[in-house]
């Protein structure tokens, strides 16, 4: 695993999700890429009920690319927590339905398909709540680094090469403190996680 930047990629008045990811697709393809399946990334939320006290959030993701994991991230207001167990911990979370609560009708996920092109790996995904469609996020994984300061230049090229000028100039906000550390898979979690929570702001949802 080498460093990954997810990236919203901002919709066309004239395009649908469907539409929007065929038009990515295209221009993917066009630089050399090759298709490499289909990936999924899901977010569950829970929160805890009133006899825990002070209200905390659990959110629990789940990445196909580390099918035997899991990814927990306790949110408690003032820090949030970050946990990574095995497929065990989504029948403890059933069994914790007194203290945690699940919010059903805010899960997320983003799909979609996942190429290749010499060391970096591109995934269009569409996000959707429910059955509702959210928007297309962009993850790019640049496979040889496992640095973020040391390949971010690089990175932000890459992207802007079939992204256009909506690519960020800046890293994700969550990898700006991090850039000089190892990257590991939970920072990728991060990332989606941070995506999902504007969404259902944005949506009244959260």
């Amino acid at each position: 695993m080498g460093v990954t930047v997810l990236q919203q990629f901002p919709m066309g008045e004239n395009r649908t999700g469907p539409q929007t990811i065929e038009f990515l697709t295209k221009r993917i393809v066009a630089l050399g890429a090759l298709q490499q399946g289909q990936f999924l990334v899901d977010c569950e939320t829970f929160t805890s009920t009133p006899t825990l006290g002070a209200q905390r959030t659990v959110h629990v993701l789940h990445n196909s690319e580390q099918p035997a994991s899991v990814f927990s991230i306790l949110d408690t207001g003032t820090k949030t927590i970050s946990l990574v167990a095995d497929g065990l911990f989504d029948l403890l979370m059933l069994k914790m339905t007194s203290m945690y609560t699940s919010k059903k009708q805010t899960k997320i996920e983003s799909k979609g398909p996942k190429f290749e092109i010499g060391d970096f790996c591109v995934k269009l995904g569409s996000m959707t709540m429910g059955q509702n469609f959210k928007g297309v996020l962009v993850e790019v994984e640049y496979r040889p680094c496992v640095v973020p300061a040391s390949c971010w230049e690089l990175m932000r090229e890459f992207l802007q090469g079939f992204l256009g000028s909506s690519v960020q100039n800046a890293p994700p906000q969550y990898l700006q403190s991090r850039m000089n550390e190892i990257f590991q898979p939970i920072d990728t979690i991060h990332q989606y996680l941070d995506q999902f929570i504007l969404y259902r702001k944005a949506t009244g949802v959260l």
